[in-house]
């Protein structure tokens, strides 16, 4: 799907030849001279189209635009969240198998928040899943025209959007994907995939090398598995040599059920989504390659799945990080801290700027923060506010935790150096200062996003997110030109 970005206004859009026109009306319009200016007026004054957010009317083949179908959909204020709602409504309105070529148009000049609503609001609501489907519905859409009055003013966030889109959709395809086709090896071909890419490369080490590496606590969570582990290494080099990069590390438990501390069975299906933060990190690097930030950036996935077995990691075990540092597992579904923990130490070897980890990580983060915003930790002030502000722009929201160091009280042991579990109380916070120990020598941050990585019920599937919020922090580490 190809987006462009056009100045004009309703005078333009009328005379484009689509399958689709849809009509952004805000609150304070000005009817102009123009035919389909004019028809916005009368519906508004009829009240048959009222500009609240969400209230649409639909007409087909009107004499006063080329489009088969027209949409006029208010959007109140004209905000950001009034255009994705009503876009999420237009768009659904009119997606079938006719349409192929869409154009969205502002009725006066759009707001640059607007602009980047509006993008990731066509991708979202045209989005097909089609992979493991027989006769699958794919998407027919291949152009979407965005077309503004102030096209010159909103032009960099709107490319920004567009770039950000591509990756959102490759992470939502690789978390949709059901476990047996997404295991580590598929997805470790996925990232090879993206080695294709300009300024893309990748290395993927399999259990030999990872058991050099001294991955004690990666290499336990999958010895449950018949799947043998993959240890992923991704890099876009869009800066100079020299310069330090920015690590990314993405939990890749391609399924969880819990291992001996098995999960309950309702809704266990939707632990394929367990890795989504390794999906987001292949997401980010293809949203490099279309952008091509002059930034340097790293990416670690700890691929393996987490099963029973006779050979499974038990409750009790006591395990050796790659740092040295010695681990009770306590509780084998608390996994995913165990794989971060030795890619967080492999981040050294780059001596980067900032290392951030993305990883559904806890419930209790789902109970703090719901499906709204990530939780966000970081043991830099300036990465937390940086991550925090990128969020708010991307509208790919996070919300700050703390990470006293009164919460990692519950890790203690007596038969090892830190257990993988603290209690049930503050459970997002105790898994973060468990990470944080692997993490003394860079500025860390830590996004829990396992509430807002995909959605379950009626819509259940990824949500693409925080690549948006990740893109975004990336992009502003580049030189402005």
């Amino acid at each position: 799907m190809n987006f462009e970005l056009k100045p004009m206004g309703l005078v333009g859009a009328s005379t484009e030849k689509c399958d689709a026109l849809i009509v952004l009306v805000a609150q304070d319009f000005k009817a102009g001279k123009d035919d389909l200016s004019a028809l916005v007026a009368q519906t508004l004054k009829s009240g048959d189209l009222e500009t609240k957010t969400g209230k649409c009317l639909f007409l087909y083949r009107p004499v006063q635009a080329h489009a088969t179908r027209v949409v006029l959909a208010g959007i109140g204020s004209g905000a950001a969240r009034d255009v994705r709602a009503a876009l999420m409504a237009a768009v659904g309105s009119v997606k079938s198998s006719a349409l192929k070529k869409l154009v969205v148009c502002f009725a006066a000049p759009a707001r640059e928040d607007a602009v980047r609503a509006a993008v990731t609001a066509v991708a979202d609501a045209s989005y097909s899943y089609t992979t493991t489907k027989s006769k699958p519905e794919a998407r027919t859409l291949t152009k979407v025209l965005l077309a503004t009055s102030n096209a010159n003013e909103v032009q960099r966030t709107f490319e920004r959007a567009a770039g950000i889109v591509v990756g959102a959709e490759l992470t939502k395809e690789w978390a949709n994907r059901p476990a047996n086709h997404a295991t580590p090896t598929l997805l470790a071909q996925a990232a090879q995939a993206l080695a294709e890419l300009p300024k893309v490369s990748c290395e993927v080490l399999g259990p030999k090398e990872v058991a050099k590496l001294g991955m004690g606590a990666f290499m336990a969570v999958a010895q449950g598995s018949d799947q043998p582990l993959r240890f992923i290494v991704l890099k876009y080099n869009g800066g100079t040599k020299t310069q330090a990069p920015t690590v990314l590390v993405g939990k890749g438990i391609t399924f969880d059920c819990g291992g001996i501390s098995i999960k309950p069975a309702a809704e266990m299906d939707e632990m394929k989504f367990d890795m989504s933060g390794a999906a987001s990190v292949l997401g980010v690097f293809r949203s490099l390659a279309a952008l091509k930030p002059a930034i340097n950036v790293v990416g670690l996935i700890p691929a393996c799945e987490n099963l029973v077995s006779g050979s499974a990691v038990k409750p009790g075990d006591v395990v050796t990080s790659m740092s040295g540092q010695t681990i009770e597992i306590l509780n084998t579904d608390a996994e995913g801290r165990l794989v971060l923990c030795d890619a967080l130490t492999y981040a050294e070897r780059f001596k980067p700027t900032a290392v951030v980890d993305i990883a559904t990580l806890t419930g209790a983060c789902v109970i703090a923060l719901g499906g709204v915003r990530s939780g966000l930790f970081a043991s830099n002030e300036d990465l937390g506010m940086a991550l925090f502000a990128a969020g708010e722009a991307a509208q790919d929201v996070c919300w700050r935790m703390p990470l006293d160091e009164e919460y990692a009280e519950g890790l203690k042991t007596n038969f090892a150096d830190v257990a993988n579990l603290g209690g049930r109380a503050g459970g997002a916070i105790a898994a973060a200062k468990f990470l944080q120990r692997f993490t003394e020598k860079f500025p860390w941050a830590h996004l829990d996003i396992a509430g807002t990585a995909w959605k379950s019920g009626a819509a259940k599937g990824a949500t693409g997110r925080p690549v948006g919020l990740l893109v975004e922090y990336l992009m502003t580490l580049a030189p402005t030109k």
